[in-house]
């Protein structure tokens, strides 16, 4: 080869030696410098790009490198066949991808959502900005599997004063959430277990359930919680709930249904009941309602909650609580594992709620939550009989079930053409029930605006063309 026809950009920011090298690279690729080919000495090249030996030296060390190139003493530098190497970039034609547009959301009365404005940033910036300090310098270091004791004597605390569960910081087991809690429960439990959930019920504890092949049984929940005589007559030995608050019908555990159902798993040394208490703290009517936990004599309950809607879902810091008889078999199972939660913000969590500020946030909340259920209450009131609301006992959603010839799903869909998101109960369910829930949405009102409240519901009620009584 006599010379290389190249364009260097002296001005360019890209060093002179790596555009010659990419576009001697690119030739070879493409095939316009042919292989075995003799390419032009380093003075020669040097002398007709008007650079110098150093940038060719530059060039071709990096073609030898990658074996587009192969240098022979006092011969000179010749072109590979690129066919041996393991992999050459080449341009290949590629048609865009189309990635849908999500349709714009203005209402949504997403379950999910919390009141973000009204969270304490001050107080938490405090917390932070101390714990990020020299004299924290061991939250540097990986901590305990089972998450910072400090937060966990934290947690035993509010929990035995708020939900009257009787624990050790040491049955305490944190982590980033019931996508990641849940796994280890299962794994802790075992292989063959069965486990009866409620019918509706949680989406992500379906998904998990059916992600790590578990054998599931839906079971039907009706307005005092999850129906024990059909749990009964399955053969379900794992019984997951939330009895609190039931989700999503927000339907609580009678008191005769809580005793059947730790009779139930006192009946078989295989049973255990893992309680899910998601969101008590918000508790409208009357007192609080004690966890199954609690009255569980016969070590047969599993406690687990998180504080994504008491402080904020981004915060990835959820718990389970171990009956003492499973505590033995999870440190052999898990003494390797670390905690998935950051120990920063165990550390902030532990002081923030040493402080007492917790149970002012909580209460703080509860007052503004209240009020968005009285707005959400009001305004929905001018629609009745057509529309009617249950399960406002607690938490931050209501059932809402609406007379129209359109179900849920297509009215569902409607809304969401008006850039209005709420979803169909149909959804949250795995099998058909015997109680009919077609015309059933799940209506979240933690993250309106307490003052949007009423124009949200109009909207809501105009686009599905139901008029005030």
């Amino acid at each position: 080869m006599d010379m290389l026809m190249i364009q260097l950009e002296k001005d360019s920011i890209t060093p002179l030696y790596e555009q010659l090298y990419e576009e001697i690279k690119k030739g070879i690729i493409e095939g316009t410098i042919v292989v075995n080919s003799k390419l032009p000495s380093k003075r020669k090249l040097a002398e007709f790009l008007s650079i110098s030996q150093t940038t060719i030296e530059l060039a071709y060390s990096q073609l030898i490198a990658e074996g587009y190139i192969a240098s022979k003493s006092r011969v000179g530098f010749f072109v590979e066949a690129i066919e041996e190497l393991a992999y050459v970039e080449k341009t290949l034609p590629h048609s865009e991808l189309e990635i849908p547009s999500e349709r714009q959301i203005l209402i949504d009365f997403n379950p999910g959502k919390i009141d973000t404005a009204s969270f304490p940033f001050s107080t938490w910036r405090k917390y932070a900005k101390d714990a990020i300090d020299y004299h924290e310098k061991d939250l540097l270091l990986i901590g305990s599997a089972q998450g910072e004791l400090e937060l966990r004597e934290q947690i035993a605390s509010y929990l035995y004063q708020s939900r009257g569960v009787l624990c050790s910081p040491e049955q305490i087991v944190l982590g980033s959430g019931t996508e990641q809690l849940l796994p280890m429960i299962m794994k802790l439990l075992g292989e063959a277990n069965q486990y009866a959930i409620e019918n509706p019920g949680y989406t992500l504890t379906h998904h998990i359930f059916n992600q790590y092949n578990q054998k599931v049984i839906p079971i039907e929940v009706d307005e005092d919680g999850i129906q024990i005589q059909q749990l009964e007559g399955s053969s379900a030995n794992i019984a997951y709930v939330t009895p609190s608050h039931q989700f999503p019908t927000g339907a609580v555990l009678s008191a005769s249904r809580r005793s059947q159902l730790l009779n139930w798993a006192a009946h078989d040394e295989e049973r255990f009941i893992i309680e899910d208490d998601y969101d008590s703290e918000f508790r409208y009517i009357g007192k609080p309602i004690a966890s199954l936990q609690g009255m569980d004599h016969r070590d047969t309950v599993i406690y687990i909650s998180t504080f994504s809607k008491s402080l904020m879902p981004s915060l990835r810091i959820a718990y389970f609580v171990l009956p003492k008889k499973l505590l033995s078999q999870y440190h052999n199972m898990f003494t390797y594992y670390t905690s998935t939660v950051p120990r920063f913000e165990q550390h902030i969590l532990a002081q923030f709620m040493r402080d007492g500020h917790f149970s002012k946030h909580l209460n703080r909340m509860r007052k503004i939550y209240r009020k968005k259920l009285e707005k959400v209450t009001l305004a929905l009131t001018p629609y009745a009989p057509m529309v009617t609301i249950s399960g406002e006992q607690a938490g931050m959603h209501v059932i809402l079930t609406v007379k129209h010839e359109l179900n849920a799903t297509t009215l569902s869909n409607i809304a969401l053409q008006r850039g209005i998101r709420i979803t169909p109960i149909k959804e949250y369910m795995l099998a058909p029930t015997i109680q009919k829930r077609e015309d059933q949405f799940l209506l979240g009102f933690g993250g309106l605006e307490e003052e949007e409240i009423p124009k949200a519901i109009q909207q809501l009620m105009s686009c599905w063309g139901i008029k005030q009584a």
